[in-house]
């Protein structure tokens, strides 16, 4: 498992490399969670996006990363299934999102994923000024606009990715 020591310096070197114009936030471990952090911090839980790797069920694995807002659900039993093409499928397991990203849930970010792996954004993340988003690890967060997020590989804008 990737440290913070480590993974950190990898996801502000990819931002670089992206271009991506991005504030790093320096967090307490203790408050990664987003409901957490946004209280600590006094962040908006409304410009807060969560990353979350969704894997399929069945046949041969598949993964993708969906961008929603913190205050909204993802539309996985519908949506995502559809933008995936497969019959059943769930939230990556803490094992599986290591293994695929080098990050620990309650850190993971879209910056720095496998090139292969699709990132959907919900279209509602394209409507705020400015998103937080996890940094890799549980001792950081990046703010960033999201259109900035249309710079990562595989970015594609979902209309109805989330339910609110």
């Amino acid at each position: 498992m990737a440290s913070a020591g480590k993974i950190e310096p990898e996801i502000k070197q990819t931002l670089e490399m992206l271009g991506i114009t991005y504030t790093w936030i320096v967090v307490d471990p203790d408050f990664a969670d987003t409901e957490n952090f946004c209280r600590k911090y006094d962040y908006p839980m409304e410009k807060s996006g969560n990353t979350i790797l969704v894997a399929s069920k069945r046949g041969e694995k598949k993964y993708c990363a969906c961008i929603v807002l913190a205050t909204a659900k993802l539309d996985v039993n519908k949506k995502v299934k559809e933008l995936m093409g497969v019959s059943r499928l769930s939230f990556a397991n803490a094992e599986e999102t290591t293994h695929l990203t080098g990050m620990m849930i309650g850190g993971v970010t879209p910056i720095g994923l496998p090139d292969t792996l699709p990132v959907f954004i919900d279209s509602d993340v394209m409507t705020i000024d400015y998103v937080i988003i996890g940094g890799g690890s549980r001792s950081g967060k990046i703010q960033v606009n999201p259109q900035e997020l249309l710079k990562l590989p595989n970015s594609k804008v979902i209309q109805g990715l989330s339910k609110t």
